[in-house]
């Protein structure tokens, strides 16, 4: 994809596979701007590493900047810019990962594919009878709660920063959100305000058999207490795209070896648990736009650089 816009916008690129270490950083020798993915972190150390070599600006390829340290790097003058994409990728896999949830669609399957073909002990919900709870009302959680009218469930709201009403939805504090809602949908950025931002404290509040949603961040949860709750039958399930030490485990082919995270092996084993690799803005619109901007991104800043 970069290669076929880039010429479009007339920049020349310096491309590799590997996510940007302190060890290739000479490969941005010369230039100003870097675009760079969410995959891993960016260590102080490699920011050091970009800023001896020139570079001043750096676009990520994500809305959220968790896995960089932008003060630091504001320090040493370097400026980090994010990027906005369709938020309908995000919004689509969100409600198809609730409708899943809700259907036990992950259990459903796994005895269909054992030829196990009897109904389930337990039956499934419909959306329309349930109160859903969406935390974030940016863009990504604004598309979601725009999907949900469709359904005719009732939807609640709540945003850390002070937004304008979103149609729809009935705006409610965060511990009250949590305790009516039969679903939980995260969609706030990850900050230190918002580390843990759904706690023991808060799960354990939550309504007997309700199933928790997460497309926004791993650490947005408490993850022990999550899977406390869902071991002990107090949750009904929960669908995450996202999850708490993911880095180095999701975009690698881990096929016959031990995951090195316990939480997540824990969680994979749950028949009312769907994991998905941190896949849901992965469309081709999404990426076009995701790609399209960081050029953007990385030009605006260099018209900028050279009238200063």
């Amino acid at each position: 994809m970069f290669d076929s816009l880039a010429p479009a916008h007339g920049v020349s690129l310096t491309m590799t596979t590997e996510p940007v270490t302190e060890d290739n950083a000479d490969l941005a020798r010369g230039d100003r701007c870097i675009s760079v993915s969410h995959k891993a972190p960016i260590s102080n150390a490699t920011l050091l590493a970009l800023e001896k070599r020139g570079i001043r600006y750096i676009s990520t390829r994500s809305v959220g900047v968790d896995h960089i340290d932008a003060d630091f790097a504001a320090s040493i003058g370097i400026t980090i810019g994010n990027v906005f994409y369709s938020p309908d990728s995000v919004a689509d896999y969100t409600v198809m990962l609730m409708l899943m949830a809700i259907r036990q669609a992950k259990a459903t399957i796994r005895r269909t594919d054992a030829h196990d073909y009897r109904l389930a002990a337990s039956r499934g919900r419909e959306l329309r009878d349930l109160t859903v709870g969406v935390i974030g009302t940016g863009r990504i959680g604004t598309a979601v709660i725009e999907r949900l009218r469709g359904f005719g469930c009732d939807v609640l709201a709540h945003d850390l920063r002070p937004r304008p009403a979103t149609d729809g939805a009935e705006h409610v504090d965060l511990d009250t959100l949590v305790e009516r809602s039969d679903v939980v949908s995260l969609h706030t950025p990850l900050s230190e305000e918002s580390h843990h931002l759904l706690d023991r404290r808060r799960i354990d509040v939550m309504r007997p058999g309700a199933y928790v949603i997460n497309t926004g961040r791993g650490a947005l949860i408490e993850t022990p207490a999550l899977i406390d709750a869902l071991e002990d039958g107090r949750l009904g399930g929960a669908a995450l795209d996202v999850v708490e030490g993911e880095e180095g485990i999701f975009y690698a082919d881990l096929r016959g070896r031990e995951i090195p995270n316990d939480w997540l092996a824990r969680l994979q084993e749950m028949p009312n648990v769907l994991v998905s690799p941190h896949i849901a803005y992965f469309t081709d619109h999404a990426l076009r736009d995701t790609v399209e901007n960081s050029i953007l991104n990385c030009r605006e800043f260099e018209s900028r650089f050279q009238h200063v």
